[in-house]
């Protein structure tokens, strides 16, 4: 089978991380012997002029996977009509979530061409459940709605290992440091509270982001005990899991997320997780934290902090309670391939 990938995001010399989502669904799909190409811009030119090369090479794909529905959906929707190939829509962006409001914000017209393009789709994917149910809001409608997870790279998955120092709790923040997003402030006013009462754990910030320096000055400005944090900068995927699989718990502070990746890290690490009720959080059993708390009422994010580091009932009830399998690239790539079928009307 044939696949071809639309996707404004992707992996490049430019930012290797943009889009690693989509490159890890296209990965899957090849897992299952799938033949894929991926059309990777933002400008419609070059989307045009690439389709265009595949076309010479006679390569005409038996069904599209839409990633984002907006520019690209052009070229979907002139497939379908002009070549009979169907396609599907795996939605990722935030811009429809009331937090963001950026679809909000566009032109009627491009609207409007938004929302046709997800009826003309055989099955719309989403993420997570608060995406889908954002997109619905926003007068979105589908033939056929589904979900689907984010592949998980193996060596996430295992038990968690003996902490890094004997009596002393890590508590694990995993971040691109978009305060706009992130509410790392929010969690960091909760430290200062936890700080004031004890001082056996550590909250380790791993990554780096446009908000980064600000978010480490503002920490300096509460004057946290500096021995309480630990500012890891970027690390490797491995070195991410090597971290979660050393932690006593995930805390994720976030005003927004459309899927949450370390949601399904933490998930595959069998580690307990705290978290604001955004993307799958529900899903893997973490310990919800309102928004209101997280974001305003620091001492009472910093009971919830010191709930899932030490109370034994919680921690257990709190630790990811799904298996990672659905997070497994063979697992995911099996449910896109069945869905192609599907769509060609192939017994699966």
């Amino acid at each position: 089978m044939k696949v071809l990938f639309l996707t404004p995001w992707y992996p490049s010399e430019k930012d290797a991380m943009s889009g690693l989502f989509v490159q890890k669904h296209a990965e899957a799909v090849r897992i299952q012997g799938c033949d894929v190409r991926v059309i990777f811009s933002q400008e419609w030119r070059d989307t045009w002029r690439q389709w265009k090369a595949l076309q010479r090479e006679g390569w005409i794909p038996d069904v599209v996977q839409l990633n984002v529905i907006q520019k690209q959906g052009v070229l979907a929707l002139w497939l379908k009509k002009h070549f009979h190939i169907p396609y599907i829509i795996v939605e990722h962006w935030s811009g429809y979530l009331p937090e963001n409001g950026q679809f909000s914000r566009f032109s009627h017209l491009k609207k409007r061409f938004m929302q046709r393009v997800c009826r003309e789709a055989e099955q719309v994917l989403t993420v997570s459940q608060p995406l889908q149910e954002a997109m619905k809001a926003n007068g979105f409608s589908a033939k056929k709605w589904g979900a689907i997870d984010n592949v998980v790279d193996e060596f996430f998955f295992g038990e968690r290992q003996k902490s890094e120092v004997e009596g002393q709790k890590t508590l694990l923040h995993v971040s691109c440091f978009d305060e706009r997003a992130k509410n790392v402030k929010g969690l960091l006013r909760a430290a200062k509270m936890l700080s004031e009462k004890r001082q056996d754990w550590k909250l380790k910030l791993i990554g780096t982001g446009i908000d980064y320096q600000e978010v480490r000055a503002y920490a300096k400005r509460l004057d946290i005990p500096e021995n309480l944090l630990d500012w890891t900068g970027e690390l490797t995927p491995r070195e991410v899991a090597q971290a979660l699989h050393s932690a006593d718990a995930l805390v994720l502070s976030s005003r927004y997320e459309t899927y949450g990746v370390v949601l399904a890290e933490a998930a595959a690490a069998s580690l307990p997780i705290l978290s604001t009720p955004v993307g799958i959080a529900e899903k893997v059993g973490a310990l919800l934290v309102p928004q209101e708390i997280a974001q305003h009422k620091a001492g009472r994010f910093a009971e919830f902090i010191e709930t899932i580091l030490w109370n034994t009932a919680y921690r257990t009830q709190h630790t990811a309670r799904i298996s990672g399998e659905p997070f497994r690239a063979e697992t995911i790539g099996k449910k896109l391939k069945d869905i192609y079928d599907s769509c060609l009307h192939r017994d699966i």
